[in-house]
């Protein structure tokens, strides 16, 4: 099964897919989408959704799992981050992809065992669950490997919003 796990936002967007094969989890690719600076949302929004596009065109994932929101005290930030991750649903589902989404919570459970972990925490969890030699950088992209290794690591049933 491939993984395509996305952390959202609008300025970057992290990336990372993974492989599980039995019990066995393999990093195929992760990295970031850096959204043009300086231009407009719907600009970023298409940016974000064109490339999305071609991540699940070349990597052919199984799954899309996201990350779902958490609260942020500033409200223009929250709802950019919504509208890209808007983008992010709607081209994993014009994709036919199956998607699942996870909670910051849920996803430091599945990565640490702790539901209360920090994020260095959960990225040195990740280099030692892929077999990585560092920690990916940048963060995103290593948030995007934990929101993929939740959904390798959690009842696929579970969270689907999404049907091929």
């Amino acid at each position: 099964m491939v993984i395509l796990g996305i952390d959202p936002g609008y300025g970057i967007v992290g990336f990372g897919v993974i492989e599980k094969t039995a019990s066995r989890l393999r990093t195929v690719a992760y990295g970031v989408i850096e959204t043009p600076k300086g231009s407009l949302l719907p600009v970023r929004l298409k940016f974000i959704g064109d490339k999305i596009t071609e991540l699940i065109a070349q990597y052919r994932p199984d799954a899309v799992a996201v990350e779902e929101l958490f609260y942020h005290s500033n409200q223009k930030t929250v709802i950019m981050v919504a509208e890209a991750r808007g983008v992010v649903l709607y081209a994993a589902q014009s994709a036919g992809i199956p998607l699942f989404e996870y909670t910051p919570m849920q996803i430091k459970q599945a990565v640490s065992g702790y539901g209360r972990a920090d994020k260095k925490q959960i990225q040195q969890m990740i280099k030692i669950l892929l077999g990585l030699n560092a920690v990916p950088k940048p963060d995103d992209a290593a948030d995007a490997l934990a929101v993929a290794v939740t959904h390798a690591q959690t009842n696929t049933s579970m969270g689907s919003f999404g049907v091929r």
